[in-house]
């Protein structure tokens, strides 16, 4: 199992930091090697990723999400097993501390070393600074999805909106 933990400060409030992240379709703008998600459910994503040259799908769920605070997932179907979480700290008004923990079973010879010597820790932080400029070069976000997910629950869709 791989681990990777980065953080970032984004200059913006943290609502509009989660609001941003929660638009998955919009990940493959600013993550390396994402070439497309799609939502499938309220809370299941498709992927389809580039790793070590080799084009990987898999499907995740959204196991807990609140607001302005964190959105966890992992892996339920694919060629990748993986789980994580992103969470979402006010430093003040207009800053935010984006912090993204990733645990992952490398597949394959190139994948593995690519974990040992830091390549995926070197990845996380370069889509985080993506992020940073993606998300500071916009005046607000590209859409929401502000529904609650428990741990172990289904989501709400009280407040929803997806304008992407």
């Amino acid at each position: 199992m791989s681990q990777v933990q980065e953080s970032i400060d984004v200059d913006v409030p943290v609502s509009q930091a989660y609001n941003q992240w929660t638009q998955f379709e919009s990940f493959p703008e600013f993550m390396n090697g994402v070439d497309s998600i799609t939502q499938v459910g309220e809370t299941r994503n498709h992927w389809v990723v580039t790793v070590g040259g080799q084009t990987r799908e898999f499907d995740t769920e959204i196991a807990e999400q609140h607001p302005d605070e964190r959105v966890a997932w992992k892996s339920v179907d694919g060629d990748v097993g993986h789980a994580g979480v992103v969470t979402f700290h006010r430093l003040g008004d207009n800053q935010t501390r984006v912090t993204v923990q990733m645990d992952w079973n490398p597949e394959g010879l190139v994948e593995k070393v690519g974990a040992a010597v830091g390549v995926d820790d070197r990845q996380v932080k370069a889509d985080l600074k993506r992020f940073k400029s993606f998300i500071e070069s916009r005046p607000s976000e590209t859409g929401a999805w502000r529904g609650d997910v428990p741990a172990g629950g289904q989501g709400t869709t009280e407040a929803h909106d997806s304008s992407i």
